[in-house]
Order: structure tokens, then C-alpha cells, then sequence
């Protein structure tokens, strides 16, 4: 499934300008908002998985949040992403991964994910996935993740999702996870 993953998004990214995919947004201002209000020091930095294009980590950046990384299974998206950012890259690592198989080396105050979690439809990848998390984030961290609402689209980009609410998606972190908001 993961060349397939990887091959389908490379395939998007090629294909696509950010600005004519319907997730792209120029000031992530939700994501932003969210990763101020969970109190996280910036010192502990933040790790945006399923990055694409998004230009969170060079905002993240100019807000003081250190080290960050950027992780896609499509290295077309994170080449984009690298060259958009230009100098504001410098200090950012980027990850070409599946984030399923991802192998963290080190620990973050800040999981960010507003594209991934909802593409992953079977549960052992659930489960690797939310493993991944839990040794990528630091003791106290904050997880912002956004997937699609129970009535929301059923396929996104050509691929089936899964849907979650903020009750169902608390079940599947677990107890060590508390919701400081949900919108």
C-alpha cells in the first residue's frame, strides 16, 4: 500500500499547483490558533505530518517553534514545499515517509496532521499510525489533528476516508489524551 500511497500523491502533487487542491490554504490560521491555544513551548517544536505544501512549518518557524520537521509520503510534495519555503526551510527537516513506517529519533511538543489520519481506513494502519504518534510526541505534548465530520465526504483526492468526531477520535488516542478543543 505505501508505494501505491506514495505514487498516488506524487502523482497529485505533479499534477496540481497547491492552489488547485481544495485542502490547500495559504494561512493555515485553524491550525495556528490551535497550536497556540495547547500552550506548547516552542522551544519543544512541532512536527506537521502529511505537510504537502503547507506553509504551517515556515509560519511555525517565524513564530519561534524549534526544531520542526515536515513529513509526506510524497517527496514531489515536500521538493514543492522546500522551494516555496526557500530560505525559511533552513532548520526544517524534511521526511519523505509513510508515516506508518515512520521511525521518529526524536520527540516533539507539537503533532500536527490535518491530512493523513483521515486516508488511513483500516485499523491495523489506525493502529500504527496513533503508535508512530505516541513515540514522536513529548511527555505534556498537544496533538491538532482534523479529519473529515461524520457527515463529510465519504472520498477525498480520488481515495476513500474515514470519518471521525472529536468522541470518536478521543476512543482511539486513548486515555493518556485530553481534548483541550474541538471544532
Amino acid at each position: 500500500m505505501t508505494l501505491d500511497r506514495r505514487d498516488h500523491w506524487n502523482r497529485v502533487y505533479l499534477e496540481r499547483s497547491p492552489g488547485e487542491v481544495s485542502w490547500f490554504e495559504a494561512r493555515p490560521s485553524t491550525s495556528l490558533a490551535l497550536i497556540e491555544r495547547a500552550g506548547v513551548d516552542p522551544a519543544a517544536g512541532a512536527i506537521d505530518v502529511g505537510a504537502g505544501a503547507s506553509p504551517l512549518a515556515g509560519l511555525l518557524r517565524e513564530a519561534g517553534y524549534g526544531p520542526l520537521a515536515v513529513l509526506d509520503v510524497s517527496g514531489e510534495a515536500l521538493r514543492r514545499l522546500r522551494s516555496r519555503l526557500g530560505e525559511r526551510a533552513a532548520g526544517i527537516e524534511f521526511i519523505e515517509s509513510d508515516v506508518t513506517r515512520f521511525q521518529p529519533t526524536r520527540r516533539y511538543g507539537v503533532w500536527h496532521d490535518r491530512a493523513v489520519f483521515h486516508f488511513l481506513t483500516d485499523e491495523a494502519e489506525q493502529r500504527a499510525y496513533l503508535d508512530v504518534l505516541k513515540r514522536s510526541l513529548q511527555p505534556g505534548g498537544a496533538v491538532v489533528m482534523a479529519t473529515f465530520a461524520p457527515d463529510g465526504p465519504t472520498r477525498c483526492s480520488g481515495l476513500d476516508v474515514q470519518r471521525h468526531d472529536a468522541t470518536s477520535l478521543e476512543a482511539l488516542l486513548g486515555a493518556e489524551f485530553a481534548r483541550i478543543e474541538s471544532r
